[in-house]
């Protein structure tokens, strides 16, 4: 086979399809599709909701629910422990598959109608303003949650704990204010650490301890600038550095940026034990092609966040095996085009379901078999129903795609693709997406830069009282445990909406465009991940990267 190279019928640019990928889609069965790879992600991420947290009411009992639906969701919202329950039966939605219609607007007709859980995740304690949490207990405002306890604002993390403001970080305690970090205890505002203690400004370092502002080091301990002291020295040179103080944080953070760009070596991905594989943030992944943020996964092309994902295509926060356009399923295998969905095989088209298998086009099903638009059916006639629905589909130019935007469960803006993937109003309503307003700014309260510049000078009386984000307009508030926690640990109030340091935190996790360039070292021609605008002066291939930092 072939490549064949095709215009995206979403941003124009010219892709192509590989003769690999040609692999999947006959095995799918299913027509290359027509959008290029970035825009399909686009597309998928869409629908993974990245909303603001708010209060409403269980559209079943009345039960206060916290939600990151949007105010406008269609469907109505249960509370996850009654949706579940058998006080009502999601076949009781069931319809008529039309041939003569389109399966998109019978399946959004149905979509709109039938409950929908009002968050992810089971086994919880004391963690109610959280979303996509599981096994975690005493967490608050953190999406994407796997067996942590005591975090404070983040988005996935796994068996963290005792900390605030993590972005993709597994295995922490006592941390503050770092993305990408893994095995660290007591690290501060931090990118890229690993296996590292008491230390603050880190960047690609490992095994370090004590140590302030410093890149590319490998066990190391009392350094300061990458620069070694003594045990005395160090303590007493870290007296000059005032971290109780949010003005001196943040000139640091300015200062460590520009050192970044001029002296640290970035190497020219961040995979870790990848092989054969092609992409960025992989660890331990083989026959990976063009996949980011993926872990423990083998023989995949283009997916995105994910882990144990096995013979995919096409999905983004996944654990999946034989799966094609999967948006944040768990343990589903060999299905196509399946959101949020637990547990289910051998299906297409499903929307929250949860151990099913040979289902198509449902929604909010749980432990059912041979259901089409949530209408029951025996073996022989969903077998004989199904494959006059692919010809009907195939005939419409629909079989093979995925859902159309207007289907997402909210504002384009207020989805995991706008994180990656930014896009303007007018864009997204041209695409035939969904909107949303801005959350909603408010006048009455304190100004976050008028805050007291020191932790020490902060009364207890703070968590009773509304703060302004300075960028945003947005209100927050100070919860008592987490002004316990910077008193504790010296740390200056933030002074920006939890939902902007999140972002912020995010940036350097956007790195998903290649790059053409040369290797600072051996001037080979190279490809890398960091945008011209970052600056940075050291880039390096993988040789000459694990020559000059060891």
């Amino acid at each position: 086979m072939n490549k064949e190279t095709r215009n995206c019928q979403n941003c124009k640019q010219e892709f192509r399809i590989e003769p690999e990928d040609r692999i999947f889609y006959e095995r799918f069965g299913i027509p290359a599709p027509d959008e290029c790879h970035r825009c399909i992600w686009k597309h998928l991420m869409a629908f993974w909701v990245f909303g603001k947290f708010r209060k409403t009411k269980s559209a079943l009992s009345g039960k206060t629910i916290i939600t990151t639906f949007g105010e406008k969701t269609k469907f109505p919202l249960y509370d996850r422990t009654e949706w579940i329950s058998d006080s009502w039966d999601p076949l009781s939605y069931g319809k008529e598959y039309d041939l003569n219609r389109s399966f998109f607007e019978q399946f959004k007709e149905l979509q709109d109608r039938v409950p929908h859980p009002h968050q992810s995740g089971t086994n919880n304690l004391n963690s109610d303003w959280c979303d996509d949490v599981w096994n975690s207990k005493n967490c608050y405002l953190i999406r994407g949650l796997l067996d942590c306890e005591n975090l404070y604002y983040g988005c996935r993390n796994i068996r963290c704990k005792n900390s605030i403001d993590l972005v993709f970080c597994f295995d922490m305690d006592l941390s503050y204010d770092c993305a990408y970090c893994f095995k660290c205890y007591n690290v501060r505002h931090s990118f890229d650490a690993r296996d590292s203690i008491e230390s603050a400004f880190l960047y690609d370092c490992r095994n370090v301890q004590n140590c302030f502002m410093c890149w590319n080091l490998r066990n190391k301990q009392y350094y300061i600038l990458n620069k070694p002291y003594s045990k005395e020295a160090y303590f007493e040179e870290m007296k000059k550095y005032n971290l109780r103080s949010r003005s001196r944080i943040e000139e640091l953070k300015k200062e460590f940026a520009q050192i970044l760009a001029r002296e640290a070596i970035h190497r020219s991905s961040y995979n870790v034990k990848a092989v054969n594989s092609k992409g960025n943030f992989l660890e331990e992944c083989k026959n990976c092609y063009d996949c980011y943020f993926i872990e423990y996964s083998e023989n995949n092309r283009h997916m995105f966040r994910g882990g144990f994902i096995k013979d995919s295509i096409y999905g983004v926060g996944t654990i999946v095996e034989k799966a094609l356009y999967s948006v944040v399923d768990n343990k589903s295998y060999d299905t196509i085009a399946t959101m949020h969905c637990d547990n289910c095989r051998y299906s297409a088209y499903l929307d929250y379901c949860e151990e099913c298998e040979y289902c198509f086009g449902c929604v909010s099903l749980r432990k059912k078999k041979y259901c089409i638009l949530n209408k029951q059916y025996s073996e022989e006639e969903y077998k004989t129903l199904l494959p006059k629905i692919k010809e009907s589909m195939i005939g419409k130019g629909e079989w093979g795609k995925f859902l159309p935007y207007s289907m997402a469960y909210g504002g384009y803006n207020s989805s995991v693709a706008s994180l990656y993937f930014p896009a303007t109003e007018e864009d997204v309503k041209q695409w035939g997406g969904i909107w949303e307003r801005a959350y909603e700014k408010v006048s009455s309260g304190i100004p976050g830069n008028t805050l007291p510049d020191m932790i020490d000078d902060v009364s207890e009386d703070i968590s009773q009282k509304q703060i302004l984000c300075p960028r945003t307009g947005w209100h927050f508030n100070i919860a008592p445990g987490e002004l316990q926690f910077y008193k504790a640990q010296g740390i200056p109030l933030p002074q920006h909406h939890f939902d902007i340091r999140i972002l912020d935190l995010f940036k350097q996790l956007t790195a998903v465009t290649l790059f053409s360039g040369t290797c600072s070292f051996c001037k080979k021609d190279i490809t890398h991940y960091y945008p011209p605008e970052w600056g940075y002066k050291k880039i390096a291939c993988v040789e000459c990267y694990q020559q000059q930092v060891s």
